[in-house]
């Protein structure tokens, strides 16, 4: 285990962003562990306020995130150690304000309501993306092993890329970014019925593709979605109060 950590992570010059990895994930358990025991009004565990203002913990998480990213301005060229003390920083700061992403989304505290779970999504992103940097994966870089000029290669993939999210696959085209094979897989199959692309291209056009997207949704990815929240639920807690954002209308 120690020569896989000095090979694979030191010798690579991975150790920041091994160090920003783990404070996320750690971060991120630990937040959740607070509020939930804030929630259940367990022992010391409190809110912060000042006055009858509740500080969120996404202040907190902009505030380490600003002195994690400015001291590693500072040291990368210095010490990879100290590059990796303020990539440390740096994570738990994410993890603070990306489980508070859907707060930032809506402009409303909706943490314990449905749309919360954006957060969650957030930190699952985040999470993912920096473990495929961390074994060594990049966006935009596949070999092909052909000689076609890269530009037309990685313009290619963007395409892909912005097609397959239209369609509404979001991991897919997330980690089509490093897997590119992917991209070729979820811009050729049907949208999901909620997606742009169906909304553009089915609603009125193909109504028959709209039923067997709608069918496809039902029986394959429904049970996923399912599995899924229990999955987030069980991690971050349930996200079960009543919506204050259906039928808010802004002026």
């Amino acid at each position: 285990m120690a020569n896989w950590f000095q090979q694979s992570i030191i010798a690579t010059g991975r150790l920041p962003l091994f160090c920003y990895f783990v404070a996320l994930i750690v971060a991120f358990i630990a937040t959740r562990i607070n509020v939930r025991l804030i929630r259940a009004k367990v022992g010391w565990f409190r809110n912060v306020n000042v006055g009858e203002m509740h500080i969120h913990h996404v202040v907190f998480g902009v505030i380490l995130m600003l002195v994690g990213g400015v001291t590693g301005l500072v040291v990368s060229s210095a010490s990879q150690v100290g590059y990796a003390a303020a990539a440390s920083v740096f994570g738990v700061g994410s993890a603070l304000v990306l489980d508070e992403f859907a707060l930032i989304l809506h402009l409303h505290d909706v943490y314990w309501e449905e749309e919360g779970r954006t957060s969650v999504d957030a930190v699952f992103v985040a999470v993912a993306v920096t473990g495929l940097l961390l074994i060594g994966l990049r966006p935009l870089t596949w070999d092909y092993g052909t000689p076609v000029n890269p530009a037309v290669l990685i313009v290619a993939n963007l395409v892909l890329a912005v097609v397959t999210l239209l369609k509404g696959k979001i991991w897919t085209g997330l980690v089509g970014l490093f897997v590119p094979v992917l991209l070729v897989v979820g811009a050729i199959r049907l949208a999901r019925p909620g997606s742009p692309w169906a909304h553009w291209f089915f609603a009125r056009r193909s109504p028959r593709k709209m039923a067997t997207a709608i069918h496809r949704e039902e029986r394959w990815r429904r049970p996923v979605i399912v599995a899924k929240i229990a999955f987030q639920e069980f991690l971050s807690g349930r996200h079960d109060l009543p919506s204050t954002r259906r039928g808010r209308r802004h002026t």
